[in-house]
């Protein structure tokens, strides 16, 4: 299972409050740019994508 961002989404406009609810710091975000998974220390708790107010945090296979 990978979670990945919907740039298309994301506002890119502020610092994405998801990455205080990640619990082992996989979630990077540079300026106001969309954030980046490090899908090397996810480990899928999906606490992201149920914080996300704009539904850009989404799961995949």
């Amino acid at each position: 299972m990978n979670v990945s961002i919907n740039k298309d989404r994301c506002p890119q406009n502020h610092p994405c409050p998801s990455i205080r609810v990640c619990p082992v710091g996989a979630i990077v975000q540079i300026g106001f740019n969309a954030p980046v998974i490090n899908q090397d220390k996810c480990i899928g708790c999906k606490k992201c994508v149920k914080y996300c107010p704009m539904g850009a945090f989404q799961v995949g296979e």
